[in-house]
């Protein structure tokens, strides 16, 4: 199993978010986390990458305990998150950004061939790459804040909401980026609002309610849970 959470407890301060979470993430699975707001997915995602730390419970990846462990630690272990907030450096060119996805990497031709690897996936970066990221569309930063978690060559790749803020065209560009990317080998857990458009694309799929997974299993079998339709998908 590549990616194992048991019992997972997790919050700010004194507010607790998270409560006894567990999902498991295998090797090039394309894995969803879905819930309405405030149900605690991007808290998960961000214990699992390292800049939230867990009140208890464990985090294993690879087999290994990651738990606790700071961000810049979790990256070199081969995890990268694509925040929502995208996080990208606004004066610095699409080129300059990626570049800063790739630091933790010191051989300058992996460096060239990740770069390469981006724009291939993304040629509307390739055209940009002098360009400042604050000048681009949001459909385009959406796209260069996935070609920079991209860069280091990650074996688990978390995205969350992917979609927000965008046009339903450039949605389904940066859907179908991330299911090139699965087809290439990629573990992804994804975190997105549009459950409908989730549940068709991923494999599996967990539902968090309150801080607590509730329900589990194929997706296409979560797309027609009594419970799923109803609350999430209005039918």
């Amino acid at each position: 199993m590549l990616l194992e959470v048991n019992n997972l407890n997790a919050g700010y301060g004194y507010l607790q978010i998270l409560r006894d979470v567990s999902l498991t993430v295998d090797t090039g699975e394309y894995v969803c986390l879905v819930g309405p707001n405030g149900a605690g997915k991007t808290t998960t995602l961000k214990t699992i990458a390292g800049l939230v730390p867990p009140m208890s419970g464990e985090i294993l990846f690879q087999g290994e305990s990651i738990s606790g462990l700071p961000g810049n630690r979790v990256a070199r272990k081969g995890i990268s998150l694509v925040s929502e907030a995208m996080n990208l450096f606004v004066n610095m060119t699409v080129q300059e950004n990626l570049a800063m996805g790739a630091y933790t990497i010191r051989d300058k031709q992996l460096k060239k061939d990740r770069q390469d690897f981006v724009y291939e996936l993304f040629p509307r970066l390739a055209e940009r790459r002098n360009q400042l990221a604050g000048t681009m569309s949001g459909g385009e930063r959406k796209m260069l804040a996935i070609g920079r978690g991209l860069m280091p060559n990650p074996t688990l790749l978390l995205v969350d909401e992917p979609s927000f803020g965008l046009a339903p065209l450039l949605t389904e560009d940066v859907f179908n980026s991330l299911d090139t990317l699965v087809k290439k080998g990629l573990t992804i857990m994804l975190v997105e609002q549009n459950v409908t458009k989730t549940l068709s694309v991923t494999d599996r799929g967990y539902v968090l309610e309150n801080g607590r997974i509730e329900l589990s299993g194929k997706s296409s079998d979560l797309a027609t849970n009594a419970h799923v339709r109803k609350v999430f998908l209005g039918v």
